[in-house]
């Protein structure tokens, strides 16, 4: 290996852990505020309102899966598993949570209204 392609490694390399770290810290953010400021049953209700399968088991295993899977990320500890589960935690809050009440693309999805309303 030559001095050339040792900078670009080097680069890489701390890109890398830059973006792990960085994406670490906004799932502990994540994570904390599940357990710390809502607490489990906190968002088992929520869960429970936007219609989340299984939210008594679901909102434990999302809560845990951020804070420790974040904690995982940012230690550099079991980072394909952590990423792995991440990242099917963030394809359930895709399927699930929608683009919300206020977005744009509610202009044009079709809604059912009863007759008269």
């Amino acid at each position: 290996m030559n001095g050339m392609t040792a900078v670009p490694q080097q680069r890489m390399a701390l890109g890398l852990t830059i973006v792990r770290v960085v994406v670490g810290i906004v799932f502990i953010a994540h994570g904390a505020q599940k357990l710390f400021g809502f607490g489990l049953s906190g968002i088992t209700g929520g869960f429970t309102q936007m219609g989340v399968p299984l939210p008594t088991l679901s909102a434990p295993v999302v809560t845990f899966v951020e804070l420790l899977g974040g904690i995982a990320l940012v230690l550099g500890l079991f980072t394909r598993i952590a990423a792995i589960l991440l990242a099917i935690d963030m394809l359930g809050a895709i399927a699930v949570g929608g683009p919300g009440e206020y977005a744009i693309d509610q202009r044009f999805v079709r809604r059912d209204v009863a007759p008269g309303v």
